[in-house]
This record gives structure tokens, sequence and C-alpha cells, in this order.
């Protein structure tokens, strides 16, 4: 019945909306059955039946044992887990020119890249402002290492990068050696899309480049004969729902010995000794896998990219670039009776280079601010899961509410970590709202959180 609907619409004459709402009736019932509107895709994708299914009958299929032996159930074990790691390397065009560490979810892989990379004193490490906390987080190696490092700001009115000075800070570090840049190829909290040619760019100037693509992959195909980074991190329940606990980190074979493992560890060793203090680690992907992998859940990301294949990503894409347009023009139409506007935007209004990510803020007639915390609790009620909050992303939450690092370093000598103690200290709020749109959302929902807003007016 699936591969009917889908087959259904592969030609452009196809009718999306039918097949999206059937397959939601058929894989995601939960949504209609609960009532629940589901605005919260960045933060996690939703799984369908025929994923779960497909992974059931695959345990039962089988005796599967730990991959690290050669007996019968190791083996077969073995066998499913090379076969996803093809089938990852395969989805994103990879050829034979990256590894596919399997890893517990984006950041550890980001943490590998962290810890092995040779920072030095002569080092330079160069993010933005708009990156996840888990890519700010490398900095700590960088500077425990002697190493610089140094952000790249982004524009207040459209959250994008500033071009003029990421091009002269990536020229300038010519002296340096070691030169890492890590940039997100979609915001998690803006949706704005990063162009992708600061990958050659960079790589022009002598750096080399790690990619955030946590964010992106869900909604949009990576093609890496085309783009080619040095080190990429996934975490796939955020692109398929399931399975949890599940990331990759691919890198490109000739960045590969560039990584110094600081330690060793089961599975990633070729050999290893007491009598002596000698080891070698492994000459591929392994090296990086620790301990046992999770070979039990790894064959179910097979499963996960067939099912988005199945659908398409150019049915993912178009349906959720008309859904995004449609609900950025309806929320700019929001005004209070005195002409005043209900939501505040971040980042592009329009559809432009931009992801199904939009983060906003809500504003009395009078212009004053609604606490987040109110907006989440109301959404709770009416059964709506968006997030609030600064979505591990401090960098654009300090620039969309205006703070500056010298009323920041004020707050930090207090050394409060309290969010409301923070918000009092400053004077000013922070947070924002952020909902995403995915593979399931549909028009009702569009509305239904449209109704929402409104009820704010006044």
């Amino acid at each position: 019945m699936i591969n009917d609907l889908i087959r259904a619409t592969d030609s452009v004459s196809g009718d999306l909306n039918e097949l999206f709402e059937s397959l939601r009736a058929k894989e995601y019932p939960n949504l209609d059955r609960l009532s629940h509107v589901y605005l919260d895709y960045t933060g996690g994708n939703l799984y369908s039946k025929w994923q779960i299914q497909k992974h059931v009958e695959f345990l039962e299929t089988n005796i599967y044992g730990n991959p690290h032996s050669t007996n019968p159930t190791s083996l077969i074990s073995t066998k499913y887990v090379e076969d996803t790691r093809r089938e990852v390397l395969e989805y994103f065009n990879a050829g034979d020119d990256y590894y596919c560490v399997f890893t517990s979810n984006a950041t550890q892989a980001l943490k590998i890249v962290g810890e092995s990379y040779p920072f030095n004193s002569k080092s330079q490490f160069l993010l933005l402002f708009d990156n996840h906390n888990s890519v700010n987080g490398i900095r700590e190696y960088a500077r425990g290492k002697g190493a610089s490092f140094e952000y790249c700001p982004v524009y207040l009115e459209d959250l994008r990068i500033d071009e003029e000075k990421l091009q002269k800070k990536l020229v300038s570090a010519r002296h340096k050696q070691h030169k890492l840049f890590a940039y997100p190829a979609q915001s998690n909290v803006s949706g704005v899309k990063h162009d992708l040619k600061w990958v050659d760019i960079a790589h022009e100037n002598g750096w080399d480049v790690l990619l955030d693509t946590a964010a992106f992959v869900p909604t949009n195909s990576l093609d890496l004969q085309t783009v080619k980074p040095d080190y990429l991190c996934i975490s796939f329940y955020k692109i398929f729902g399931y399975p949890t606990g599940i990331g990759a980190l691919l890198i490109r074979k000739n960045a590969f010995e560039k990584l110094e493992k600081p330690w060793f560890a089961g599975g990633t060793v070729s050999y290893a000794s007491v009598t002596m203090p000698e080891f070698f680690l492994t000459d591929n992907q392994e090296r990086f896998e620790e301990g046992t992998v999770n070979y039990l859940s790894i064959p179910a990301v097979r499963f996960g990219i067939e099912w988005i294949r199945k659908i398409g990503m150019h049915n993912i894409q178009k349906k959720l670039t008309d859904q995004t347009g449609y609900l950025l023009n309806e929320l700019q139409k929001l005004q209070h009776t005195n002409g005043s506007a209900l939501v505040h935007i971040f980042g592009p209004a329009d559809n432009v280079q931009r992801g199904s990510t939009i983060i906003m803020n809500f504003f009395d007639k009078d212009g004053g601010k609604i606490d987040v915390s109110e907006i989440e609790q109301k959404a709770k009620e009416k059964n709506i899961s968006l997030r609030t909050g600064c979505f591990c992303n401090p960098g654009i939450d300090e620039i969309t509410n205006c703070i500056t690092s010298e009323e920041l370093s004020f707050f930090y000598s207090s050394r409060s970590d309290n969010h409301y103690d923070k918000i009092h200290f400053l004077g000013k709020m922070r947070g924002a709202i952020r909902i995403s749109l995915g593979l399931m959302t549909n028009r009702r929902d569009c509305e239904k959180y449209l109704d929402f807003c409104r009820e704010f007016l006044a």
C-alpha cells in the first residue's frame, strides 16, 4: 500500500497533499488520534509504523551477537552494521572519499573532532555566532591546547553571515597552523541556510572544515561529491525519528590521519599491551568507535533511509517550502487593534535560502515582550508541541535580545546561572519561541498554530 502511494506521486502531476495525508493517516496515526499539533521537528523527527515494523522483523529473524568476534552471531551483526555504513555513505553520495563513524549522537561526533584535532599554540579555531553549543564547546579543547579562537558575526536583520568579515578572517589567518572552521549548513534556531560555498573558500585559504549538518539533512539533500567538508556530523533521529541514540561522524579520508586520538579503548585498537605501554590504533573508522557499537539499532538506520527515499526528499522539500511560506506570510499579518505587530520573526521573513524552522517572539499591543514561558504554557494547554528558550545556541539568543559582551561580563561575575536571575540582572528578556515544520506537518497544523497566535491579540 505504501509503495503504491509513493508511485502514485512519482510524477510532477502527482498530488502531494494526497500522498502526505495518506501517509499521515496510515503511518503516523497518533497525531490525529491524540489531536496533537507537532511543531518541533528540529528537536526530533517522527517515525513511521513501517520503520518500526521493519525493525521488529529484523530483530525477530535472527540471533545477533557482539560484532567484535568471528562467531556466527557476531558475523551476522557485523554484516548488518557494515551494510548500514555503506548505505549511509551512499545516501550522501560520499563515494570512496569518506569514512562513516557511528556515534551515539551528533554531539559525540563533534566531541571526537574536538578532542582529536591537533590544536596547538599556533592554531586557530573559527566559528559563527550561529552555532550549537556542541560546536561551541570545541573551543575548550582548542583553548586547552593553547590555540586561539574567534567568532564571526551574523547580521541582526536576517541572521545571515557577515560575508565580508568572514572572508577577512579566513584570509588573515594564513600564518596559522591547523586551522579549523566550524559552521552549520542550516541554523538550528532561525532556519537560515548558510551558504555551502564557504567550504571551498575555507579550503582555498588553508582551513579544515567541520560542517554541522544536523539541522540541514532532515529536509535537504547533501551531495558529498559536490560539497566536501573534512568532517560532518549527523543525527539520524532528526532525519526520520527512529532510532534515537545513533549519529555519525563522516570523515574525509584525506583528513583522517590529521585527527590524533588522545586515548584508546576496546574496539579502537588492533593491538595493545600492558607489559609495554604500547598500542596500535586501527587504520579505519573503527579507530573512533569506542566499545561495542549499537549493533541492534544501527540496522534500523537503513530502514529510515529507505523510508525517506520512498517518500522522496524533493517531495518533502516542496511541501515544506509551501507551508513555511504560507506561515511566514500569515504570521506577519497578525496585528493588534492599534495596528502593532503581534509577532516579530527573527531571521529571514521570506523563503529565500531558509529552512522550515521559524524563531519568533510575541508582543502585546504596547510593544512589551510576552514572556516565552507564558506562550509555552498556553501551547501545552492546546496540545501544541513547540520549543522555547535559547535552543543551545547562545549566539543567536544574544544577538536577537541585544545582549552585549559587557553586560554578560558583569552578569557572569555574579556567578549565577539562574535564567530569571539573568533576566532581572540584565533588564532584558531572554529566549524566544521556535516552531519547526517537518515530514508530517499539514495545513491543519498551520491553521491551528495561527489560531493559537490570535488568542494573544488585543
